[in-house]
């Protein structure tokens, strides 16, 4: 009996320890990354045509002036904007973008997004690896965030500390401060019709930088993240995941496929469109995207639901705004004893409170005529 188990013992260690090998080797932490931003632990480093590969199949590369070739996804929801669908965490890079998307390991952390009128938001490749390629705009009421445009460069000595170009304000997308943390932030985004008065009542910020090969994003300040959200600010180690696929965040660890990229000018995707074939196949397409969704009669149910939600975030958070405005100013009469001050500080209350509901109105009013013309779109297919 004690022969045979001698004979066992050296093969079940040979199968152990192989088990062992995979499994503290599934993910691993950055360890100073190669010359590109990227870490690149499993394989050699990939080039740009690894990219082409991976997205082809979930959305069309264009050839567009200046940029060369450019990638629009399809299939996305109603009026989808890039950063919209997913959370955010603190990493040890900052903060860091978690996608919803299977795809979203690629545009979300290399690269940068553009607006077409013609063919909507598309991204431009890039090869350099960051948590999230944003900007910020923040205050006690509202978090905001806005993809960086082409063009905006990051360089490991001078980050990115100013853009040089403005960012429209429809670009901007914004939640209730109480609400940044939470694991699905698409539903909670405020109608963009409310970015021109938010846009006057946050600071902008952009800190992007690098350090010892790694970027990170300073984001928004973490106390004031702390009072917005009422919550403790749970801090991830990101570990790099040994294939493709979406961001998961597991326990205290955010696992990203993030391998090295290497720039070639000579690569191609092996199926592109011209600009002008691609304003012909996409133009218009910018309510509902994929098969179906135009024209069966769902559609209409999904639309009007949408519309509904945007409007209740729109009522809730004006009422937000005006009773944050009349604190401000009780806070301030408090501090006041003389009676001509409290009057003059009273009447100044007034001609805000006057001058934001005008604001809330004009809003209401844009959001009215834009979800109008959003159901004219829609239905006008379904009847085709």
């Amino acid at each position: 009996m004690n022969k045979r188990l001698w004979l066992w013992l050296p093969l079940t260690m040979v199968f152990l320890s192989s088990c062992f090998v995979w499994d503290t080797g599934y993910d691993q932490p950055y360890s100073g990354g190669g010359p590109y931003g990227s870490p690149g632990v499993y394989g050699s480093p990939r080039d740009v045509s690894y990219f082409y590969e991976y997205l082809a199949p979930f959305g069309s590369w264009i050839t567009m002036q200046p940029h060369g070739y450019v990638w629009v996804p399809r299939h996305m929801g109603y009026r989808w904007r890039p950063y919209a669908d997913g959370r955010w965490v603190l990493t040890d890079y900052g903060w860091t973008w978690i996608s919803d998307y299977d795809w979203g390991w690629i545009p979300f952390h290399y690269g940068r997004w553009g607006w077409d009128d013609d063919i909507g938001w598309f991204w431009v490749p890039d090869t350099v690896w960051g948590p999230a390629w944003v900007s910020w705009r923040t205050s006690s009421l509202y978090f905001g965030w806005a993809p960086l445009p082409p063009g905006v460069a990051f360089d490991y000595g001078s980050g990115i500390t100013r853009l040089g170009v403005d960012i429209p304000w429809n670009f901007w997308i914004f939640v209730e401060g109480r609400d940044f943390l939470e694991m699905r932030l698409g539903g909670r985004i405020i109608p963009p019709e409310r970015n021109p008065t938010i846009l006057r009542n946050t600071d902008f910020r952009v800190n992007i930088y690098g350090r010892n090969n790694r970027v990170f994003d300073e984001g928004p300040d973490l106390d004031l993240v702390r009072r917005a959200t009422l919550r403790q600010v749970d801090r991830f180690q990101i570990m790099d995941s040994r294939q493709a696929g979406p961001d998961q965040v597991i326990g205290g660890q955010v696992r990203i496929y993030r391998p090295s990229i290497r720039k070639d000018e000579i690569a191609r995707p092996k199926d592109s469109l011209d600009y002008g074939d691609a304003r012909r196949t996409l133009g218009g397409a910018k309510i509902f995207e994929g098969p179906g969704q135009m024209t069966d009669a769902g559609s209409a149910d999904v639309l009007r639901m949408r519309h509904q939600d945007e409007l209740a975030v729109l009522e809730r958070t004006q009422d937000s705004e005006l009773r944050d405005l009349q604190q401000r100013f009780s806070d301030r009469e408090r501090k006041v004893r003389d009676t001509s001050e409290r009057d003059k500080i009273r009447k100044e209350l007034d001609g805000s409170i006057t001058d934001l509901k005008s604001k809330h109105v004009q809003e209401k009013q844009a959001l009215t005529d834009r979800q109008k013309k959003d159901r004219d779109a829609v239905l006008g297919r379904v009847r085709k």
